[in-house]
């Protein structure tokens, strides 16, 4: 079958050599943007770093190219942060500097803002209100606008950070508290943001109206926390109290916690795609579990998707809980039929098409026994510019599968993310100009499948008052269209 001129056009953008600014996009999937963890009042006098430590090493999934910690000792503000992996950026003796009963911490996945050292988080300043914090997942869709306002009345910028943004803006706001200050700034601020920022007195807890990212209240004795996913409570031992409201500002100090709306939204826009990939399993949110909500996905995938197999094979490790689900309801054997090794990481250099494909090869090698002569149905979570699929694929079929059959636990990725995602342009989505058929040729497939999105919103039965941002399936941004600038278009 002759592919369309549309679908011609997004091979040629997903099977071109990356630059600087794709080089990131090798695993074909979609990449969160950040991890946000704070600590306030812990029980023993230097231990706040320590937490927040393990609090990172739990959120790690959602960032790797950079972590960074402030630590308040006596209303000092201390901070260290570097580029790499939490355990990389952080040694021993840097502890020793990092002394305090509260703490802010973050990791990076760059969307908007170049992987440079002066871009790691948190962010540090001062002015006449005093010392601020803030550490930043999300992404603000008039990030550009406001610092070009800003930079024409004279603010110097040293980052390329939405964060340093919202800074700026408190700078200027006509409050002189700090956190009223902040508080006032967030009227300004369209698109995704949950945030956590210190002071020299306080912890502050701040979900954008629409909740796009997560955002949750924990306790550990008399010290409470905050974290975008429950896994980073449990590493600490910390009790899970609830999720942080969207458009709700949170501050706790000494008098206590203080519960603030500062938003009259009422509806909500939960990235579905924390379900579907980037949370992490043991993860809670909004009332469901993630790991149970991926097997309702999978079992939901069995109802919708008839097609006669031997075996039910996940991509590894994004497809698993689903595959499990998909088994489970269709009574076709579950089967590990690929393994990954964990210690192939990211590639920071710009390789050649026939170096990243022997990268994935590396990374995922099938075991031919369970493989050879069985009719495959493949689980993963997401397809995105197709060539990982692909490659997989044909590495299948390499050890003697009769047939695979590629089942995708969400609908059709066809359109970009402008609320803290790493998508690709809509020109390198192969969902986005391809028909399933097309797809399926491409990628190689005996045929193609996708969960729909009732049943994928039907499947994760979170709850029922969260509205969730399916933007990237059906291109619904629910924000003005001003915000879209052409570039991205």
């Amino acid at each position: 079958m002759a592919s369309s001129p549309a679908c011609n056009d997004k091979l040629k953008n997903r099977n071109r050599t990356p630059d600087s600014s794709t080089s990131f996009r090798e695993r074909d999937k979609m990449e969160e943007e950040c991890g946000v963890f704070g600590i306030f009042n812990s029980d023993e006098e230097d231990s706040a770093a320590e937490l927040t430590y393990l609090g990172l090493i739990a959120l790690q999934h959602r960032g790797q190219e950079s972590a960074g910690i402030c630590v308040n000792n006596g209303g000092e503000l201390n901070l260290h942060k570097g580029m790499g992996l939490v355990e990389n950026v952080f040694q021993e003796r840097d502890f020793n500097s990092l002394r305090g009963r509260s703490a802010v911490g973050h990791v990076r996945y760059s969307t908007s803002g170049s992987s440079l050292p002066v871009n790691a988080q948190p962010l540090l300043v001062n002015s006449i209100k005093g010392a601020l914090t803030l550490a930043h997942n999300g992404n603000l869709a008039n990030g550009a606008e406001l610092k070009h306002n800003l930079e024409s009345n004279g603010s110097i910028f040293h980052s390329t950070l939405d964060t340093e943004v919202v800074a700026h803006l408190v700078a200027r706001a006509f409050e002189n508290n700090i956190i009223e200050a902040l508080i006032q700034s967030l009227h300004q601020l369209k698109g995704a943001f949950s945030m956590v920022g210190m002071t020299e007195d306080s912890l502050v807890a701040i979900r954008d109206p629409r909740g796009f990212r997560p955002l949750s209240l924990g306790r550990l004795g008399d010290s409470y926390v905050v974290a975008s996913e429950s896994c980073a409570f449990d590493i600490i031992g910390a009790e899970f109290i609830r999720d942080v409201e969207p458009g709700e500002v949170v501050i706790i100090n000494e008098e206590g916690l203080d519960s603030r709306k500062y938003s009259g939204e009422k509806n909500s826009s939960f990235c579905v795609f924390e379900y579907i990939y980037f949370a992490r399993p043991d993860s809670n949110i909004a009332g469901q579990n993630v790991l149970l909500a991926r097997k309702a996905m999978g079992r939901k995938l069995a109802e919708e998707m008839k097609v006669d197999a031997d075996i039910v094979v996940p991509v590894p490790d994004s497809g698993i809980a689903a595959a499990l689900g998909f088994s489970e309801a269709s009574g076709v054997p579950y089967g590990q039929g690929i393994l990954r090794n964990k210690y192939v990481g990211r590639t920071f250099i710009q390789p050649s098409q026939e170096i990243r494909d022997l990268k994935v090869r590396l990374k995922l090698s099938p075991i031919r026994e369970i493989i050879a002569g069985k009719r495959v149905i493949l689980i993963d979570d997401s397809i995105v510019r197709g060539t990982t699929s692909s490659q997989i694929i044909n590495r299948l079929k390499e050890v003697g599968a009769s047939e695979v059959h590629m089942a995708i636990s969400s609908p059709p990725v066809q359109n970009p993310c402008f609320f803290g995602l790493d998508t690709s342009r809509r020109q390198e989505l192969i969902a986005n100009g391809c028909t399933v058929a097309e797809i399926t040729e491409q990628i190689a497939a005996d045929s193609l499948h996708y969960l729909s999105r009732e049943g994928m919103l039907e499947a994760i039965n979170a709850d029922p008052d969260l509205g969730f941002c399916t933007a990237c399936f059906d291109g619904s941004y629910r924000l003005a269209e001003r915000y879209l600038t052409e570039e991205v278009r």
